[in-house]
Formats: structure tokens, sequence, C-alpha cells
């Protein structure tokens, strides 16, 4: 009987790496064909010849995945796959089937069988429907702390793709060489500052993020050097900016290529001289500072539109590194979802065991124009509305058919407009209390104690002060 298997790859390693297959087929010779092929393929296989003999085998020891015929002595392939999905949701199944029951056989995909092969089957397809199920249902890994790879404990991955970029991060983070995110919004560039700074020798001093792009231009100069007291109306005591307070660490400079050109020339002026010199003061402060900057830009074309200075990005380009899109590492796809469900499940105080197989393929060929942000902001909506401990394929598509935005309650998103709403108002009035009040229709004292409320000072919201006031707190 010709099965069409290819033959043993020739490898050193397997690719089954040891994942354990349960196989039933009442064909004796089909199931020593399997069985010896998946073995060579790096699979270990139990083989049973009845869906009695493999539910039976399923309480002695739970498999990565069950290969079953759906033509079966006594109960057939798929009463088997109804009694597996009942006792085991996440147990990926793949059904072999001969062309008599491929209706049955595509019926029982809708239900939730992963996967399903015609008889005669290509091998090579069949190793690959493993593979493919097996790497949706692989858990997620873990770094232990002080093991060589704990600098990378929050970059979850198994894709080729990352783990160039993170052999690469591994060795520019034992230099201080200046290095270059560039990579789509969402790709996780923050992670990976993270990560090397982790992995280089300023591992224990800290490291501090500003986005650029977030902050007012009449605040980030105060906010990045820091101010002295006195140096513009309100500022009633020193403040330490950013480089200061990174000192002997790690500073990420996010979307680098949103930041006003006046203070592009400042800060090459505190990389190239090492000093910073705080708003009002006239004496500098020297500071030892690693930076790693961010970008989704093209800061080539921004340079070639006088947007970006060219000296700036040399500086800062030293050694660049491109982090690849989700679509282009869809392998961590389930790893990423099974990771963030772990997370989101304890803030909503929800037990969630994982994602039915046909839930976590239409994430894996869904597109993630907003990468691993959007992803996590999918599962975060499927985590707050699911009502079973597995996360159903219709709910998941639902949260792929809406716009995926970020989960806040009510209250959160209250303040958060709330915040936005005054700091409009105190740019559109200059600063001015009195203005800003009437406009919003409230008493000074009220819309003081509001701005008390978020940390907002009027008086660095005025343009007309030589010096660039400080930022308030980034929320």
């Amino acid at each position: 009987m010709s099965t069409n298997l290819p033959a043993t790859p020739a490898s050193t390693t397997p690719p089954g790496n040891g994942a354990h297959l349960l196989v039933v087929d009442d064909d004796a010779d089909m199931l020593r064909l399997l069985t010896i092929r998946l073995t060579a393929a790096g699979y270990r296989v139990s083989a049973v010849t009845s869906a009695e003999a493999a539910m039976t085998q399923l309480h002695i020891e739970r498999p990565q995945l069950v290969l079953s015929d759906v033509r079966l002595p006594g109960r057939d392939g798929l009463a088997l796959f109804d009694d597996i999905r009942a006792q085991h949701p996440s147990l990926p199944v793949i059904l072999l089937t001969a062309h008599g029951t491929i209706p049955d056989a595509v019926q029982a995909t809708e239900r939730g069988v992963f996967s399903y092969l015609t008889k005669p089957y290509d091998g090579k397809s069949l190793l690959d429907k493993i593979a493919q199920a097996l790497a949706l249902s692989a858990p997620a890994h873990s770094v232990k702390k002080g093991s060589s790879h704990a600098w990378q404990d929050q970059i979850i991955s198994r894709s080729n793709r990352m783990a160039e970029v993170l052999a690469e991060a591994q060795m520019v983070a034992q230099s201080d060489a200046s290095v270059l995110l560039r990579g789509e919004s969402g790709t996780g560039k923050e992670l990976l500052a993270q990560a090397i700074h982790q992995a280089g020798a300023r591992a224990s001093k800290p490291f501090i993020a500003v986005n650029c792009g977030a902050i007012p231009e009449a605040l980030l100069e105060s906010e990045l050097f820091g101010h002295v007291k006195g140096a513009f109306t309100d500022a009633v005591a020193n403040h330490v900016g950013l480089f200061q307070a990174a000192d002997g660490g790690t500073l990420l400079l996010d979307e680098i290529g949103d930041m006003p050109a006046a203070l592009q020339v400042k800060l090459l002026r505190v990389l190239q001289e090492r000093v910073v010199r705080p708003v009002g003061s006239s004496q500098s402060i020297p500071v030892d500072v690693r930076i790693i900057s961010a970008t989704h830009c093209d800061l080539e074309q921004a340079m070639t539109e006088g947007q970006f200075r060219a000296d700036l990005y040399y500086r800062l380009n030293v050694v660049t590194l491109m982090l690849p899109t989700l679509s282009e590492r869809r392998e961590d796809i389930p790893l990423l979802a099974n990771h963030f469900l772990v997370k989101l499940a304890a803030k909503y105080k929800k037990r969630l065991s994982g994602f039915a197989p046909e839930a976590l393929k239409a994430l894996t060929t869904a597109a993630w124009p907003g990468n691993v942000r959007q992803l996590y902001n999918v599962v975060e909506q499927v985590c707050a509305l699911s009502a079973t401990p597995l996360v159903p394929l219709a709910l998941v598509e639902r949260a792929l058919r809406s716009p995926s935005v970020q989960v806040l309650t009510l209250a959160e998103a209250r303040l958060r407009f709330e915040r936005d709403y005054l700091v409009g108002l105190l740019k559109l009035t200059d600063g001015n209390v009195a203005d800003s009040a009437r406009l919003a229709d409230r008493n000074r004292t009220e819309f003081y104690r509001l701005l008390q409320k978020h940390e907002l000072t009027p008086g660095r919201f005025k343009t007309d002060n030589s010096a660039t006031p400080e930022a308030d707190a980034l929320s």
C-alpha cells in the first residue's frame, strides 16, 4: 500500500522535536507506516486501532495532537472528534478521509476539526499540517531568571526573523553604540530597546523611554533636559530632566522623527558634548547615557524634505535594527495570543483556558496592519467578552471585524478625555486659566482643582516665555 509519505528529512534535529501524537487507524499496515514515518520525522507516536482505544489512551496521557481516520469500527472518527472536543477542547484533531466522506469532514472542520486530508494524501502535506497545528497549540516559552536568555524574557517569539533581530541586538548590546530601531507602529520597538538595555553593561541602571511625538513641543525641552527654579512662571523647584534621570543607563527616544527642528539642534549638541543644560541654567551637567532611538517614519525621506537633520540622523544611526511586521512572523501569533490571554484573564478575573483551535487559526491567518499592538487589543476584546473558558471562533471573528480599540473602563476613558480636553484648552488660551475656565463653563476655583487633579500647570503652556516649559507627568 503506497502512502506517498516522504523520506525522513536529512537533518540532525528532526522537526517533530519529540511532540506526542496519537494516531488512530484500523488498517494495521497504514498504522504501522504512519508510526514509522512520523517517528522518523521526530515525533513520539502512540498508535491505536479504534475510537474507544483512543479515548482510553487519552485518559492515560494527553497527546499534543490526534490524527485519526474517519472510517473506524464502532464509533467513527467524527464521533471520536466530538468526544475529544467535549473533554479536551483545545486539543487539535486532523482527520484522514476517503472521497466518500469528504462532506462529513468539511462539516467537521466547521465544528472545530483543525484540518482534514483526503486519501491518497500527500505525505509532505500531512507533515506540514501537523507542524502547523502543533505551532498553533504550543504554549508560550518562559525564561528563567538568571539564564543566558533572561534579557529577552519579555519578547515572545519562535520565528526565524525575530531570532535574527535578537541575535543582532545581543551583539549591539555589548557596546555603547547608538541604535536606531525601525519598524511599523506596534511591532515592539520599545520592548526591543528594553531587551538591548538588559543585555548590556548598563542593565542595573535606569531605562527610561520618552515618546517625542506625544509631548507638546512647548514642553519637550524641559522634559528632556530639566529646568531650574524660576526658569519660567510656576517653576517653583528644580526639575531633573530625563537625560539626568537616565544617567548611567539607557534613554529611548521613541518616534524620534516627530522631534521639532529646534530641539533636534539641542539634542545633537547633547549627544556630541555629553552634557545637558537645564532650561534657565547657565551651567552644564555631564551625563553618561546610551541613546536608543525608534521610528516608524522614513527618516531618509524626512532628511530630503528638510524635516530631519542629517547630522543628527548619522549620530543616531550607528546601528540599525529593523523589526518585522506581525504578518512576517505569523508563527508567533499563537504564542503572543496565548501569552496576552493569560495576562488579561487575570485583569478581567476570568478563568480562560485558551483559544479553540479554529479561533487560533483565524488569528494566525488574519491581516494585522496594527501588528502586535492590534493583536493585544483583539485579545483584550475577546477576553473581556468571553463567557466560556475556551475562546470561540465567533468571538474572535467579531473582534477582527470591529476596529481594534484599546479597552478602557468608563472611568478610565473619562479621565483620559478630561485630561486631553484640559490640555487642549490650555494650548488654545496660551495657559490663561480665566479664559480656559470661561470656555469650559466652570469657575476658576473648580478649574484649578481639575488642573491639580491631572498635574497640569498653566504656566507651562505659555508660549511667550523665553524658556521652554517643563512637561507635565507622562500618561
